[in-house]
Parts: C-alpha cells; structure tokens; sequence
C-alpha cells in the first residue's frame, strides 16, 4: 500500500469524510456497509468498475450526493492504495488514515 499521501490529497473532502464517519456510526448504516463490503478481495478492489459500483452503492446507502469528480477521486483513492482486505496491516493502516 502506499501510506505516504491521504486521502485528501487525492481531493477527498474532509467535510465528506466527517459525515460519513458519523453516518457510519449509525448501526444499521454499518450493517448494510458491512455486508457490502464483506467478501471483497484485493483483485476486486484493483478493479475500477467494482470500486465505482462500491463506491456508488455505499453513496446511496450513506444517502451522500457524490458528484461524478468525487466518484472518480474515491475509486483512484481505492486502487493506489492497493488494499488487501484479508491483510491485518492494511485494514489498521486504513483506520488511521480516517481517525
């Protein structure tokens, strides 16, 4: 993964960031990420047409207008990362970022 930039140097907004964080502490908007998220692998999330339906679906769920420039700045975020969802590491590394 590659740890040296954050997410907002990829344009992410920090304010997006804030709502989604508390959005997420919503039990049942944790639940339905959890199961859409749950059997993902590292090829899924290299893929970019996977990511944008991820990242489009868990739009909807969290009820966030993301705009076509925001889309397209998560799934880049996603795949430079080069996320192992199975790897320990990458998961701790991932909540630090968001902290």
């Amino acid at each position: 993964m590659r740890w040296g930039l954050n997410y907002q140097q990829y344009g992410i907004n920090p304010q997006l960031v804030e709502r989604v964080k508390l959005k997420m502490k919503n039990k049942a908007v944790k639940d339905r990420i959890k199961k859409l998220t749950e059997n993902l692998t590292k090829a899924d999330l290299q893929d970019p047409a996977k990511v944008h339906r991820l990242v489009k679906s868990s739009a909807v769920i969290l009820n966030e207008k993301l705009t076509a420039a925001q889309e397209h700045q998560m799934v880049q975020f996603v795949i430079i990362q080069k996320i192992d969802p199975k790897n320990t590491f990458h998961l701790i590394k991932l909540w630090g970022m968001f902290r």
